[in-house]
């Protein structure tokens, strides 16, 4: 975990420092030492008002805090903490998402298109798998990184079968079934 910091208007002692550093080294035992994320820390001072920024991000994650007190240590206690708790959230999330993925699994026919049209219409191959739980935006991007036509995933947020694919003039498309 790379942890980055700025001041703004105000020198900061070592013991500020330190007392920053170790707060936000905190933050990474949710991923483990090795993780790759990247912590910016800005504290700033206005007259009395002392403010700490937080930003997290790495490994799919992207997370903001903001806090403002008379105190500096207290701005920055109070915004590590709300920075744990959407981490928290976050993993939570994930786990739910992984553990409803083991639990789903779809049929998956695969016809082949370029044959030509015959009375017997056969299936070439079943492939099973177990869809990942995804929100449209992470479905997107994961089409985008795969570089595949078409993407078989479970909606997070309705908890059904979705495809998004790729359309021929421009653009995706979602195929969202109603039961």
């Amino acid at each position: 975990m790379n942890i980055s910091f700025a001041f703004k208007n105000f020198e900061a002692s070592d013991h500020l420092k330190k007392y920053a550093r170790r707060r936000m080294e905190k933050l990474g035992r949710f991923y483990g030492k090795s993780a790759g994320l990247e912590v910016n820390v800005v504290l700033t001072v206005d007259k009395f008002r002392h403010r700490c920024e937080v930003t997290v991000s790495g490994e799919g994650l992207h997370i903001n805090a903001t806090e403002q007190t008379s105190d500096m240590y207290a701005a920055i206690d109070l915004v590590t903490d709300k920075v744990e708790a959407q981490i928290k959230r976050q993993v939570s999330r994930v786990k739910e998402q992984r553990r409803k993925a083991r639990n789903a699994e779809v049929d998956v026919f695969t016809y082949n298109l370029e044959a030509q049209p015959e009375e017997n219409q056969t299936v070439v191959g079943t492939d099973r798998f177990a869809p990942k739980p995804l929100h449209l935006d992470e479905a997107l991007m994961q089409l985008d990184s795969i570089g595949s036509e078409f993407l078989v995933f479970l909606n997070a947020e309705s908890n059904r079968v979705n495809v998004v694919y790729r359309r021929r003039t421009s653009g995706y498309a979602l195929i969202d079934p109603v039961l």
